[in-house]
């Protein structure tokens, strides 16, 4: 595959990369998608305790990342945190060289962020995100269509109408993300206007990944109808129906109120089964081709097998 923008902007050989989940993006996976040239991502919460500090974590990902790998990787900030502008000074402190900001303005922290030298990855669900993201000076737009796993963009538009519309309204890369697992994903990705493509769940079903095998194993179970968004009236999120999220659903078309839902979702959800492996009381993020994934794989024959798919497909 011949380098294109993505792998211009990141430094890296492929245009893939990982996506930061929260509870599971760690050193131990960043490094190993990183190392097959690719853009391994850390999260500050990966693999923290439930009362955990996501500065120590982050600071202690970051060292443990620079142990494993020379190779680039990046570190995903939530814009939305309470302290979010407490781990960018920790990317200012450790000389981090990418970071992937989500879920708020991109205005608060892109200006910030490029006076140390570090390249911006926003993500966006829309045309006017996309176009804000650009106006504020991102590097590149990750463009995340309803397919995706975990919290999703509240205009629930499928990758295959979203992409080429980002695609024709800003000049920057685009990378797309949401329900891409194969060589087919990123061949049907770049038809559609993208530079390159992002993986989550995918990416959660390998050795590599310290997420429960409970949680990794129900991946590589599930079947194609067997995802759900829940929790459309505020964000949504696409899950694993199971337990939690079957009883969550029953409950959003009984018309409970607001607060009743709340108060059954609580806290602490995706961790419980994510990295505990309760997935009846717990919230198993996953994208929409989970049905696609039938086995758990070291990262870099992820990477491996989505390339050599890709030039089956394009030559």
């Amino acid at each position: 595959m011949a380098s294109n923008r993505v792998c211009d902007l990141f430094g890296i050989e492929y245009p893939i990369l990982q996506g930061g989940m929260l509870w599971l993006a760690s050193a131990e996976l960043a490094s190993a998608v990183s190392n097959a040239g690719a853009l391994g991502v850390l999260s500050p919460y990966a693999g923290m305790d439930g009362n955990g500090d996501p500065l120590q974590t982050l600071r202690s990902q970051i060292h443990r990342t620079n142990n494993r790998t020379s190779k680039p990787f990046g570190v995903n900030i939530p814009i939305d945190l309470p302290v979010g502008g407490l781990l960018v000074d920790i990317l200012l402190q450790e000389r981090i060289r990418i970071a992937i900001t989500a879920a708020g303005d991109p205005k608060i922290y892109t200006d910030l962020l490029h006076s140390a030298g570090i390249r911006v990855a926003h993500v966006v669900s829309s045309v006017k995100q996309a176009r804000r993201a650009e106006a504020c000076g991102v590097d590149a737009v990750i463009a995340e269509g309803m397919e995706a796993g975990g919290r999703i963009g509240p205009n629930a538009l499928s990758l295959i109408s979203l992409v080429p519309l980002i695609a024709d309204a800003v000049s920057l890369p685009v990378i797309a993300a949401g329900g891409i697992v194969d060589g087919r994903g990123l061949a049907a990705a770049f038809a559609l206007g993208a530079d390159g493509v992002q993986l989550g769940t995918r990416f959660a079903a390998t050795e590599e990944c310290i997420a429960h095998p409970n949680y990794k194993q129900a991946i590589v179970d599930a079947k194609e109808s067997d995802t759900v968004v829940t929790r459309r009236a505020s964000i949504p999120t696409r899950s694993i129906r199971r337990g939690f999220t079957a009883e969550l659903e029953v409950l959003e078309k009984s018309g409970a109120s607001a607060e009743s839902i709340q108060a059954f979702v609580g806290r602490g959800r995706a961790r419980k089964a994510q990295l505990e492996g309760d997935l009846e009381a717990g919230d198993a993020y996953a994208g929409s081709s989970v049905g696609l994934i039938r086995e758990i794989l070291p990262a870099a024959e992820v990477i491996e097998k989505l390339i050599k798919a890709y030039r089956e497909i394009c030559g």
